[in-house]
């Protein structure tokens, strides 16, 4: 067998390529994760081919006991790629005519490694959000667990990382529920449009053995078929689009893994992860450090770089296809295997984690939080807010200078502020009570935490 048999270009060039050129172009080490897609569309398109004329019923037959015994050597590792392989295409082509004789090299007719190579990508990407949506879903419910374990626990919420108004724990743990489910939706949505078949469409300007793309999109399980052939072999805004879902959704795990290393800080102490998810330190015995929130934080950043990397590859490109395009694997690849690893992660980190309910309720006990629903309370008296803003925040000035919190400023000085106030000043400054009072839809009201619960469930649901 000589080096150059994996190439599927033939003799147009006299000439092999030189060392370094054949070394830049190889693509064997990155697209064979792609054999299962590969393969089966090879099964379709020898269906077609028979249909045409092309091959007799006994050399499909064969060319299909072919393809299985060559699936069962990628799935046991034993594939034999060879150095003269340049790519997925070229290598199984080679194989099957070291298997089958001139047999094996009938079916490359009416097929180029340009649409072949974008449906081979198609049908991974399908698989792919379908995983990483099992996997959000996955994460989703586990948090939802600790909400509905934690729906009557007071916790402090934050703005501009200084804390804000009291709510319940299940108010921010179901904020990231909601956060993955629009993640999830954007992965469902690129589906779509990722699931298009371009098989038929030749290199560029299709073919004219008669295949019929329909028939290959059936086979094959899309739902639709390509309707320009330039299009469908030169495009890859499904691969950026995907790309950009997928470096949403790691911005997404990157902010709720640093939200578990504050509160698993000493200085917050809200959390505990579990030893499984926490590693300790080389050199300083007490530490507890949690290395997967931190790595979930670091992981964002492989994939926002997958999907810049993308844009930058097809900004400029003139149609139809060019070489540039064998870059746009790795970064897919990347990307996915990284939210894949992530994702679970995550998961486990959220299931071990223990709150402490004490401190939380302590730290949302901070009676400053509470002065917008003083000012609140002075709007349904007739009070512009403007006002009623300008009054709170000057007894805020005043408890502060003093060095200690609303509820001990003298009544005097509240009733001075505005004379509905002192007989509700504690029940005003009641975290709980606070919580209480916000009962509107999206609201931290144990009513609406309840209601939103079963509305994330449902949604939830819906993707599983």
């Amino acid at each position: 067998m000589s080096t150059d048999a994996g190439r599927l270009w033939g003799a147009r060039i006299a000439e092999g390529p030189a060392a370094a050129a054949w070394a830049l172009g190889v693509s064997t080490h990155f697209d064979v994760r792609l054999w299962r897609e590969d393969l089966a569309g090879s099964r379709a398109h020898a269906a077609e081919l028979e249909r045409i004329g092309v091959l007799e019923a006994d050399e499909r037959a064969a060319i299909e006991a072919a393809l299985e015994r060559c699936a069962a050597l990628f799935a046991d590792g034993a594939f034999p790629l060879e150095p003269g392989d340049e790519d997925l295409h070229g290598a199984i082509e080679r194989w099957l005519i070291d298997e089958l004789g001139d047999v094996g090299g009938k079916l490359r007719a009416g097929r180029s490694r340009n649409d072949q190579i974008v449906s081979d990508l198609r049908l991974w990407t399908l698989g792919a959000i379908d995983r990483l949506v099992a996997a959000v879903v996955d994460l989703q419910e586990a948090l939802l667990e600790r909400a509905e374990e934690h729906r009557d626990t007071v916790a402090p919420s934050y703005t501009h990382l200084q804390r804000a108004q009291p709510v319940l724990l299940a108010q921010p743990l179901l904020a990231f529920v909601w956060m993955l489910q629009r993640d999830a939706e954007r992965l469902r949505d690129a589906r779509r449009r990722v699931d298009v078949s371009v098989l038929g469409n030749g290199a560029v300007a299709g073919q004219t053995l008669g295949i019929d793309p329909e028939r290959s999109a059936t086979a094959l399980g899309f739902s639709a078929v390509a309707e320009n052939s330039i299009d469908a072999t030169a495009s890859r805004d499904v691969v950026l689009e995907v790309a950009s879902a997928a470096a949403i959704l790691a911005t997404t795990l990157s902010r709720l893994g640093e939200e578990l290393v504050l509160w698993s800080t000493s200085e917050f102490g809200f959390v505990r992860l579990g030893d499984a998810y926490t590693t300790g330190s080389s050199m300083m015995p007490q530490k507890r450090n949690p290395d997967v929130a931190e790595l979930a934080r670091g992981k964002a950043g492989r994939v926002v770089g997958a999907l810049t990397g993308l844009l930058v590859l097809v900004k400029g490109l003139p149609l139809a296809y060019d070489r540039d395009l064998q870059e746009d694997k790795e970064p897919l690849f990347d990307a996915v295997d990284t939210l894949l690893l992530t994702l679970p992660a995550l998961s486990g980190a959220v299931r071990s984690a223990t709150f402490d309910v004490e401190r939380l309720t302590a730290a949302a006990g901070d009676d400053f939080a509470l002065a917008t629903d003083v000012a609140e309370a002075l709007v349904l008296e007739g009070v512009p807010f403007r006002t009623a803003h300008e009054l709170v925040g000057a007894l805020v000035a005043e408890a502060e200078a003093a060095g200690h919190g609303l509820r001990e400023l003298p009544t005097q000085r509240i009733a001075a502020a505005h004379p509905s106030l002192p007989g509700r000043w504690q029940e005003l400054l009641d975290p709980r009570a606070a919580i209480g009072r916000r009962r509107g839809r999206g609201g931290t009201a144990p009513e609406a935490i309840a209601q939103q619960l079963t509305r994330a469930h449902a949604a939830v649901a819906t993707l599983r």
